[in-house]
């Protein structure tokens, strides 16, 4: 496992060198899960290896030296998620169109508390509406519209679960004016009302969006 924060390294700083936003971090099209073939396995061990070495020498200059290697890691399995999840038989994204979905997702995750529709994330990218949908159509991907419902879903079960917040704090925090509305949109989505959701909730179960 390897842990740091955002003053060691940041994602969205660095992502011009990296380009790994929207693809192993705030993905919303899938698990951003990397499978390492034997040869790639043997170099990620040794980036470990190394970081862990760095941190027992403690030498003035092994932070940067860390940093170094952290980047080195990233940029393999981004590469690799790529060659998995983007260039395969079941998907296949065009160079060209890789941008958009990472910059879909960043949006998301930045704005999906207060920004609800399609269009606003439209606006952000600078096309139509349809167009975006098109775009994820054609790919036999989830619609904007679902992964934006999705995400502020998956934030409401967090809420509901690890904090004591009311279902009407977390409506309002999630943006929504109208708890009845967040309500029913939860309860539509899930079978379960927010409330019942928390009182059933089970550590371990997976539960579906």
């Amino acid at each position: 496992m390897l842990y740091y924060n955002r003053d060691f390294y940041c994602i969205q700083i660095h992502d011009k060198e990296v380009a790994c936003d929207g693809l192993l971090f705030h993905n919303v099209f899938e698990i951003p899960f990397v499978e390492l073939e034997e040869s790639e396995d043997f170099i990620i061990k040794n980036l470990f290896q190394s970081i862990k070495d760095e941190l027992e020498w403690k030498d003035s200059s092994a932070e940067e030296m860390i940093r170094t290697y952290v980047k080195q890691i990233i940029i393999r399995a981004t590469r690799n998620w790529k060659k998995q999840n983007l260039d395969n038989d079941i998907l296949k994204i065009p160079n060209n169109e890789i941008d958009i979905f990472r910059d879909f997702s960043r949006y998301l995750e930045i704005h999906f508390r207060e920004k609800h529709n399609v269009s606003e994330y439209a606006d952000l990218l600078h096309m139509a509406p349809k167009t975006l949908a098109h775009r994820f159509k054609s790919l036999h991907l989830e619609s904007p519209n679902q992964l934006i419902i999705n995400r502020i879903l998956l934030e409401a079960k967090r809420l509901l679960i690890y904090t004591d917040k009311p279902v009407k704090e977390i409506a309002y925090d999630l943006g929504y004016d109208d708890p009845a509305y967040f309500n029913r949109l939860f309860t539509n989505k899930t079978g379960s009302t927010p409330t019942n959701f928390k009182k059933n909730y089970i550590p371990g179960k997976k539960y579906n969006i």
